[in-house]
C-alpha cells in the first residue's frame, strides 16, 4: 500500500514538473502583470518614483476630465463595427465557395489562409501604409483608369476604413472555422429540403446558417475582442490621425504609457478596456441564447 501511495506522489511530482514551464510563465507573464495593473491603476506612477497612491483619480479623470478618451472609445467601438461584421461576413462567403468540390480547391484554401498567418504584423501595415499613400499603388490604379485619386490616410472620412479593410482582408482563420463547421452539416437536411421544392437561397437561411452559428458565435467572440483591442495597425499606419480620427484605444493607453510616462493612469485605462470587453462578452453569451443552436438542444 505504501509502495503505491509513494508511486502516485511521484506521479504527481512528475506532472508538476512537466507543466513548470507553463506555470512559471503564467504566474511571472499573465497573472502578475494582471494584479499589478489593478494595483497601478490607483495609483500615480511613472516609473522612475515610487507608485503614490490616490484612489480613484485616475477613473475620476478618465471619465470626467480625458475627452480624448471618449473620442477613442468612440473610434474604437465604430472600428469594432466595421471590423468584426465585414470580416465574419466575407470569411462565410469565402467560406462557401471554398466548400465546392473543384479541382485545385486545397491550393485555393491556402491562399485564402495566408493573410491571416501574418495578421497583426508590423509588416503588414507598413505595406498597407506604402499601398494607400498619396502615391501609392492604389492611387496608381485610379489614375490609370482615369479616375480621381483618393485621399486613403490624409482624409478624417476615410482614414479609419481604409485600416478597417486591412483587418477585414486577414478573415483566413475565421474562414477556415466556417469550412471546417460547413462541411459537418448534414448533408441528408439538404436532401429532404431539395425534395419539399426549397431554393438554395431558402436552405441556406433554414439549414446553413443555424447549423454553423455555434461557430458563428465564437468567431464573433474572438473577433469582437481582437478589434476591442487593436493597436497595430493604427500606430503603424496613421499614427492615429489624421485628426484622431483613427485613434483607437489601444493607441491611447500606448501613449500614456510609454510618451507620457502615466503608468498609474495607463493601467486604469486598461482595465477599462477589460471591463468593456467582459460586458460586450457577457451580453453576447446571454443573447446566444436566442439564436444559437446546439445538436444536443431542442432550442435556437
Amino acid at each position: 500500500m505504501k509502495t503505491k501511495v509513494r508511486e502516485y506522489k511521484k506521479r504527481d511530482y512528475m506532472g508538476l514538473i512537466y507543466i513548470a514551464p507553463w506555470l512559471v510563465g503564467f504566474l511571472l507573464l499573465q497573472l502578475y502583470p494582471f494584479i499589478a495593473s489593478l494595483f497601478y491603476s490607483f495609483t500615480q506612477y511613472n516609473i522612475m518614483s515610487e507608485p503614490t497612491f490616490v484612489g480613484l483619480t485616475n477613473y475620476i479623470t478618465l471619465f470626467k476630465v480625458d475627452n480624448e478618451f471618449w473620442n477613442s472609445l468612440k473610434v474604437t467601438i465604430v472600428y469594432t463595427i466595421y471590423t468584426v461584421p465585414g470580416k465574419l461576413v466575407l470569411a462565410l462567403l469565402v467560406a462557401l465557395l471554398m466548400n465546392k468540390q473543384m479541382k485545385g480547391i486545397n491550393l485555393f484554401r491556402t491562399i485564402y489562409y495566408i493573410p491571416s498567418l501574418f495578421g497583426g504584423s508590423v509588416a503588414v501595415a507598413i505595406l498597407w501604409k506604402l499601398m494607400f499613400m498619396d502615391d501609392g499603388v492604389i492611387n496608381a490604379l485610379l489614375t490609370a483608369l482615369h479616375l480621381p485619386q483618393v485621399q486613403w490616410l490624409g482624409n478624417p472620412d476615410i482614414a479609419l476604413r481604409t485600416i478597417c479593410m486591412l483587418e477585414i482582408w486577414q478573415f483566413g482563420s475565421s474562414m477556415v472555422m466556417f469550412l471546417a463547421a460547413l462541411k459537418q452539416v448534414p448533408q441528408s437536411l439538404y436532401e429532404a429540403a431539395q425534395i419539399d421544392g426549397a431554393s438554395k437561397l431558402r436552405c441556406f437561411f433554414k439549414i446553413t446558417i443555424p447549423q454553423i452559428t455555434p461557430i458563428i458565435f465564437f468567431n464573433l467572440i474572438m473577433q469582437t475582442i481582437n478589434a476591442l483591442q487593436s493597436f497595430t495597425s493604427a500606430f503603424v499606419i496613421t499614427k492615429g490621425g489624421p485628426l484622431k480620427s483613427t485613434y483607437v484605444l489601444g493607441m491611447k493607453l500606448y501613449n500614456e504609457a510609454f510618451k507620457n510616462y502615466k503608468l498609474g493612469y495607463a493601467s486604469a485605462i486598461s482595465w477599462v478596456i477589460f471591463i468593456i470587453i467582459m460586458i460586450v462578452t457577457l451580453l453576447l453569451f446571454r443573447s446566444s441564447t436566442g439564436w444559437v443552436y446546439y445538436e444536443d438542444s431542442d432550442e435556437f
